[in-house]
């Protein structure tokens, strides 16, 4: 009776009750069961009174509508990296089956025939937190190669955890982009009755319809409600919370566009128009799979070794405290290990570009505020007065040295190239969100 596919009625000792489909599941101590609301639970055997088979449910098979061109319609290629957008789960095995063709998402979401003529396929199955550079440099040939097939945009969906970075990877990568790409994820998977999949999507495909976006954006929920999605800016966004639909949030600056379930769309930043680049030729600018860029998290009780680690490396981001600074002051008997950290830095400076980045998410790096960050500076390391996330600069670093010579490199860290950098910092960028909840 305890087979994974088998639906059960199960009663505790407790005196509750839950129907749903028998999940695999390793621990041998509980048994885990998915609820007709879609999402699983799991309960000790120990707490489990009684286990009543039910008949099995019979899955409703998907319909593949045979697609038909609609030559009044733009055409919107969707490049599948894996995730839950496009999946169902099979309830036998707990499993998740992907469903990746045109006629298939046709099946699933018979909306999208009447904004876009949809091209769907599957690039390769990519978890999002294990990805590496050789990854952006797939999605970013895939995307020229829809370009130059005639997409009038494309949408990649993608894994929620490193989704920014793919974001920001792409702006980089993708010169000359003239046709608009987004990418789009889920935060619940599409057996929830509360997943945000085929929102996310049907936003996507209407702001690339109806709109004359010309760049790289995500486009996620907006609130935890249904109400509407936001296209937010590839190398300003990041993921602020785990499980939240509304999950990403950009800094130092405003969301590109709000998008209705409906089709209506309300451009909010400047850049949500970039007719300009309409008649340009994509060129791709890939990343050295080889290249080695580390991420060293400043922080209390901070030691030499942890920096000297990064020697064989090719470029550092230092995620400084406050404006821009790291320990590196002795100040007492207690702070000897200060002047060896920074050594440590003037060292790695003069071997690689080294870039100061703030674990505050809004503001800018001032290292002439303190003498701190004036002695940093001093020490050879770059990043005054940027406001870029740290998630940008470990991307644009990694993409710089890819493509540019090391002296070029310095230089090109500081100007901005793809909207990573704000010319200047607004007060309505850092109120946004509490503005309009």
């Amino acid at each position: 009776m305890i087979v994974p596919g088998n639906n059960v009625r199960l009663s505790t000792r407790d005196s509750r009750e839950f129907e749903g489909t028998i999940l695999p599941d390793t621990n041998n101590e509980k048994i885990v069961i998915k609820l007709q609301s879609g999402y699983n639970i799991g309960i000790k055997k120990t707490k489990i009174e009684s286990i009543k088979q039910l008949p099995k449910q019979m899955k409703k098979a998907i319909k593949k509508e045979k697609i038909k061109y609609n030559k009044n319609l733009p055409t919107v290629s969707i490049i599948h990296t894996g995730g839950t957008i496009a999946s169902e789960v099979d309830y036998d095995s707990g499993a998740v089956i992907a469903r990746f063709t045109p006629e298939e998402l046709m099946g699933m979401f018979p909306e999208l025939k009447k904004i876009a003529n949809i091209n769907s396929f599957l690039l390769s199955n990519m978890w999002s937190e294990d990805m590496r550079f050789s990854h952006y440099n797939l999605m970013a040939k895939a995307v020229k190669k829809e370009a130059d097939k005639g997409a009038d945009g494309v949408i990649i969906t993608h894994g929620t955890d490193t989704m920014a970075y793919t974001a920001a990877a792409l702006s980089f990568a993708l010169e000359g982009l003239n046709i608009p790409v987004l990418i789009v994820g889920a935060q619940r998977s599409s057996d929830r009755g509360s997943s945000d999949a085929f929102m996310n999507l049907l936003c996507a495909v209407n702001y690339i319809a109806k709109s004359n976006f010309c760049d790289v954006g995500i486009c996620l929920h907006e609130t935890s409600d249904d109400k509407s999605c936001l296209i937010l800016p590839a190398t300003k966004t990041k993921k602020t919370h785990t499980s939240r639909r509304d999950a990403f949030r950009p800094f130092n600056a405003e969301p590109i566009a709000r998008v209705y379930p409906d089709g209506r769309y309300e451009n909010i930043s400047k850049h949500a128009t970039r007719q300009d680049k309409k008649d340009s030729k994509i060129k791709v600018k890939p990343f050295r799979e080889n290249i080695k860029v580390a991420i060293l998290k400043a922080h209390p009780n901070l030691y030499a070794t942890e920096l000297d680690n990064y020697s064989k490396f090719d470029g550092l981001i230092i995620e400084g405290t406050g404006l821009g600074h790291i320990a590196i002051n002795e100040i007492d008997k207690h702070t000897g290990e200060n002047k060896k950290i920074y050594n440590s830095v003037k060292s790695l400076a003069k071997k690689m570009p080294v870039f100061m980045t703030s674990q505050c998410n809004n503001g800018r790096i001032n290292m002439n505020v303190y003498s701190t960050g004036r002695k940093i500076k001093e020490s050879g390391v770059i990043g005054d007065h940027n406001d870029m996330l740290t998630e940008t600069a470990f991307i644009k670093m990694a993409w710089l040295l890819s493509n540019y010579p090391k002296p070029m490199v310095h230089k090109l860290m500081m100007e901005n190239l793809r909207g990573e950098i704000s010319p200047r910092s607004l007060e309505k960028e850092f109120h946004f969100f509490n503005n309009n909840q």
